[in-house]
């Protein structure tokens, strides 16, 4: 049986970024397979910097570096797992694995996407996944994650491949999650989370 993974892979994530509009489904860059990081550079730092203000802004667990229009394969993430344990990282030109045989266990829970705000539906994913890569100092980072945290590793592994969630589920489950989002529309315009006001304690 695997252990459970600690929390001190934890990575920091870097502040002092801008916060960017949300790119949505439909836009090309959200459907096809990014490029892979080469450089890892003062550009790939700022870039991480805004995708990290951009997430935590839309009070996120995870986003891609398509869901702010750059067509390169890195995603941050701030996520808790299954213990409630919260892990953050930075995975450039990540490699997902996933358990298979007796050891795969499919967890169904709702699933939502900063670039379909405010639309959830139903989705199937592994209950344990691990994911390889690079962080954007160019050092190799390893995340294993449980609970919340494995199916934030596949959403955001899959959106670098040009795959939204929405791909992994029923016609007629997609068909709501456009509904539910076109009845939210005026809650979360194009320059979402831009100019989001801060809520008071």
């Amino acid at each position: 049986m695997t252990e459970t993974p600690s929390a001190d892979q934890s990575r920091p994530l870097p502040s002092g970024g801008s916060v960017r509009p949300i790119t949505r489904w439909g836009t090309p860059v959200m459907h096809r397979e990014l490029k892979d990081v080469t450089a890892f550079d003062d550009d790939l730092a700022d870039l991480v910097a805004d995708m990290v203000a951009t997430m935590y802004a839309a009070e996120g667990v995870g986003l891609a570096a398509n869901q702010v229009g750059e067509d390169f394969k890195v995603f941050v993430f701030d996520c808790p797992d299954a213990d409630h344990q919260r892990i953050t990282g930075v995975v450039c030109n990540p490699v997902l694995r996933l358990p298979d045989g007796t050891e795969r266990k499919l967890d169904v829970a709702d699933e939502g996407c900063l670039s379909l705000p405010g639309a959830f539906t139903e989705c199937g994913r592994p209950d344990h996944a691990w994911v390889t890569g690079f962080d954007h100092h160019g050092e190799p980072v390893e995340f294993e994650g449980t609970g919340l945290l494995a199916r934030c590793l596949q959403h955001e592994t899959d959106h670098l491949f040009g795959t939204v969630f929405g791909d992994r589920v029923p016609e007629k489950a997609r068909k709501k999650l456009y509904k539910q989002h076109e009845q939210l529309a005026d809650e979360y315009d194009e320059d979402w989370p831009v100019g989001e006001e801060p809520e008071e304690d």
